[in-house]
């Protein structure tokens, strides 16, 4: 989707300035959190730590960045910017947030 030419469809009066950084911030945040909950189902609730939760966030900064590039080089209808970047990390930071906040209730209350 972050790729996609939408032609005339993108300059239409119903998007909004920063409406390319709310989808980014979104498509972000559904990508860790369902990352997160694939891990969870595999390894328990109870083995998301600090590790993990890194590495999923690190993993989805590192595909936003090759999602720029790309823009950048590669599909010339778009462009590679450092604010969508930014809205990635933003997204894929508000995701692990509430995964462990989440997960750090459950945990405190099952004790």
């Amino acid at each position: 989707m972050c790729n996609a030419d939408f032609g005339s469809v993108g300059k239409s009066h119903l998007f909004f300035p920063g409406f390319d950084k709310l989808v980014h911030c979104g498509f972000f945040f559904m990508m860790v959190v369902l990352s997160c909950n694939g891990y969870i189902r595999k390894n328990g609730a109870g083995n998301l730590w600090f590790k993990p939760a890194f590495v999923i966030t690190l993993l989805a900064i590192l595909y936003g960045a090759i999602i720029e590039l790309l823009q950048l080089w590669v599909f010339t209808w778009r462009s590679g910017e450092w604010n969508d970047l930014f809205a990635d990390t933003v997204g894929a930071g508000m995701a692990i947030f509430s995964i462990l906040v989440t997960t750090g209730a459950l945990k405190y209350e099952k004790k």
